[in-house]
């Protein structure tokens, strides 16, 4: 087991935002959770990623118990953390804000070929190479979730926490996206996937997890989903 977060339970104040979550995450598979918004899903992977720190219950990356670390010793772990808002850093290069995404500031092994580095980000991201010396905020919104992304990769990560990756992108970019998550997921990177597009999610995710408010109301495979259209209603259609 790559992941397994085991009754988590986080409070916004005296709001119990989070009951008794339980999820995980084998190597090598991309895992959907999905829901409407105001469900809890984003503070799901803010909880695993430390920043939110959660009441109680835990959370076990490769066999360490990392509850509550804070965000720098989860990355160190070797998870990455793709937010919904993107936070390019605005003022520096694509080139400096990938540079950011390296754990301690060298890269692991750059003659490994399964090692994420510049070239390879940019193999992957070609748009990004192209606009390597521009600074952030002159990029469109599809080019800073790639931004974002890269990034995160930098860090070389075992799992990837990716929080609505296509959210506001033109159908175009949204099928980009899903791809490019495809192929770092095949090039062997766990993800850990929120995204409103089920369309997208599915498409992607070799299980999922459909999310009430606060809690977990279903888990299960897709096909198990695809045969339980009730479900499905109850807990994705608006």
């Amino acid at each position: 087991m790559l992941l397994e977060v085991h009754e988590l339970n986080t409070y916004y104040g005296m709001s119990h935002v989070l009951q008794r979550i339980s999820l995980n995450v084998n190597q090598g598979e991309v895992v959907a959770l999905l829901g409407r918004n105001g469900m809890g899903k984003s503070t799901t992977l803010k909880s695993i990623m430390g920043l939110v720190k959660p009441k109680s219950g835990s959370v076990t990356f490769q066999g360490e118990d990392i509850t509550g670390y804070p965000p720098f010793k989860a990355a160190r772990a070797g998870i990455g953390y793709v937010p919904e808002d993107r936070r390019v850093f605005p003022n520096l290069s694509v080139m400096d804000n990938l540079f950011l995404g390296i754990k301690g500031g060298k890269i692991q092994d750059p003659n490994n070929s399964n090692t994420w580095t510049v070239e390879r980000i940019f193999r992957h991201f070609p748009m990004l190479e192209k606009r390597s010396r521009q600074q952030g905020r002159l990029l469109s919104g599809g080019e800073q979730q790639m931004l974002t992304i890269g990034r995160s990769l930098m860090g070389n990560p075992s799992l990837l926490l990716v929080d609505e990756p296509t959210e506001g992108l033109a159908p175009l970019l949204v099928k980009e996206v899903r791809d490019i998550l495809e192929e770092i997921n095949k090039a062997g990177v766990s993800i850990l996937l929120v995204e409103h597009n089920i369309k997208v999610a599915l498409s992607l995710a070799d299980r999922v997890y459909l999310m009430g408010k606060a809690h977990i109301g279903f888990a299960g495979t897709i096909a198990e989903l695809e045969a339980n259209p009730e479900t499905k209603a109850k807990y994705l259609e608006v």
